[in-house]
């Protein structure tokens, strides 16, 4: 059997320990599981351990705070701490907590003293651990510290979690566990990326406020993620509550959206499938590409991120490529997630060509959101759109950095019908008292947007002249209306005959709207 993944960042850090590595620093929000993680160490090598603080200088692990002790404490000083951890001669692990705020460069003596510490400690049975979840690492150390980002907990620890609490409300007359095999694995996989304490907190939330533990309070852990998400500032967390049903046609699309559901499941990992990279969904404006994005992440049941990398460029040299790894970090750490790139192709137009103006950081960024495509093993499925090829760079669209490339086309004539019929039951009209087939007649060459303002546009004349919807207030608008067809048809075409040999399309080509002259294949003779 296979080490799970905290044995092995147990096994790391005990070999680095004993190979007398004299600073670590561990990047790490979860303070109780470093502690817990330096105690099993210290237990298995014969050590003490002791923790440093700034509230209460340093002492045993596990002691209470003691405030009367903490405003005497001579060590709350960082350079009398780093003195003390010189002059003792226990063997033992001295764990700093938020030590961070004083590697800052203008802590001139700190630094120096760290120095001394780790030339001291290489010949002794010390060691001195850093834990902070900011690393601030001056040049003058860089040498001497090693640096392990602490990873967020994996399902095995989750499961025990998950077990522990059952085990304490299971005997609880006003709570309910209803937490099968399957169940068990749904909240588990919803659970990754948060911290422990996280999911400890969010699990104890589910059950205070029904008394049930059940597969339904996923919904709540996500809710949690979304925390998250906000603290970012780079990602947007969307309650995608539209489903498949709210999109007309697409089926090739849809069908591909569906094959994939469980994909990301224990399941499919045993049978030896992938989680699924993502795709690219390329074609005319307001042909529902975006609504696909949102449904999508509702049938999967994942938590859907909008990345707007406009927002994410920013002015401070090296800030934007710090920005989209951030951006990508936050996104695995609330994964499985579905993580929605809108007009993929304005946000790097012109990557191709160089760094341009802004001195090569659009090309840089790039290349980093390349790099994580195609080695991403978190289950993150990016959903990019994209209306304009021309923006797009040749690199983005090769196999491997995402499974498929979807073409949007304008809606045939039964997507239309569909289309019409979802948006006038959506408005609380019978449908079925509509001259659909005249409708669709009327709206060739529409987009699914223009078809649902249209229908918007009918409501309002109706509201004003205190009558109904009808099919003729529709006729009206549908006339009154310029689709972006004919605007842009130039465009258009051009989209088209690029996608026809190298995107798959969302509709069945046997679907496909073939009165439309632009879609005729031309033959000389």
């Amino acid at each position: 059997m296979s080490k799970s993944r905290l044995q092995e960042q147990i096994l790391e850090l005990e070999t680095l320990i004993r190979a007398r590595y004299p600073i670590l620093y561990i990047v790490s929000w979860e303070e109780r599981k470093v502690d817990r993680l330096m105690s099993h160490i210290a237990s298995r090598r014969s050590k003490k351990v002791y923790t440093w603080s700034y509230t209460q200088g340093i002492q045993a692990i596990g002691a209470p705070p003691d405030p009367s002790k903490a405003k005497s404490s001579s060590t709350r000083d960082p350079a009398a701490a780093l003195d003390h951890v010189l002059v003792s001669n226990e063997s033992a692990i001295f764990l700093f907590k938020d030590f961070h705020p004083f590697l800052t460069k203008n802590n001139f003596a700190v630094i120096r003293k760290l120095r001394e510490v780790s030339q001291a400690i290489k010949n002794s049975y010390k060691t001195l651990v850093i834990v902070s979840p900011v690393l601030e690492l001056p040049v003058e150390l860089e040498k001497d510290i090693t640096v392990i980002p602490l990873e967020l907990p994996g399902p095995e620890e989750f499961a025990e979690l998950l077990e522990r609490i059952i085990r304490e409300v299971r005997d609880n007359p006003n709570v309910t566990v209803r937490v099968d095999e399957s169940s068990r694995e749904k909240v588990i996989k919803a659970a990754m990326g948060l911290t422990l304490s996280e999911a400890e907190n969010v699990f104890a939330k589910t059950i205070v406020a029904d008394g049930v533990l059940d597969s339904n309070d996923v919904s709540a852990i996500f809710a949690e993620k979304q925390q998250i998400i906000r603290k970012s500032g780079l990602l947007e967390y969307y309650d995608a509550s539209e489903d498949f049903g709210e999109v007309g046609g697409l089926e090739a699309l849809k069908d591909w959206l569906a094959k994939r559901a469980r994909a990301f499941s224990d399941e499919a990992e045993q049978f030896g499938l992938p989680a699924p990279k993502g795709i690219m969904l390329l074609g005319v404006q307001g042909c529902g590409k975006s609504l696909c994005a949102k449904a999508a992440a509702s049938y999967w049941k994942m938590p859907l991120l909008r990345f707007d990398i406009g927002k994410m460029f920013g002015s401070l040299v090296g800030s934007s490529e710090e920005n989209m790894r951030r951006a990508i970090q936050v996104a695995e750490s609330v994964a499985p997630a579905v993580l929605w790139v809108d007009e993929i192709d304005k946000a790097f137009a012109g990557v191709s060509g160089g760094g341009g103006s802004d001195a090569g950081t659009s090309s840089r960024v790039f290349g980093t959101f390349l790099t994580w495509l195609s080695e991403k093993q978190s289950p993150v499925f990016v959903l990019a759109t994209a209306n304009d090829i021309s923006n797009l760079p040749a690199e983005l669209l090769r196999k491997g950095r995402l499974d498929e490339i979807f073409f949007v086309d304008l809606p045939n004539d039964e997507e239309r019908h569909e289309i019409l019929r979802i948006h006038i039951t959506k408005r609380k009209r019978d449908a079925a008292k509509f001259d659909l087939p005249r409708l669709v007649k009327a709206g060739h060459g529409f987009s699914g947007a223009e078809l649902e303002q249209a229908v918007i546009s009918g409501l309002y004349d109706a509201f004003y002249a205190g009558g109904e919807l009808s099919t003729e207030g529709l006729m009206v608008a549908l006339e009154e209306t310029v689709p972006l067809s004919r605007t842009m048809q130039e465009d258009i075409d051009r989209l088209r005959a690029w996608a026809g040999t190298r995107a798959r399309r969302a509709t069945p080509v046997a679907e496909a709207d073939m009165a439309d002259e632009s879609l005729k294949r031309r033959i000389e003779f």
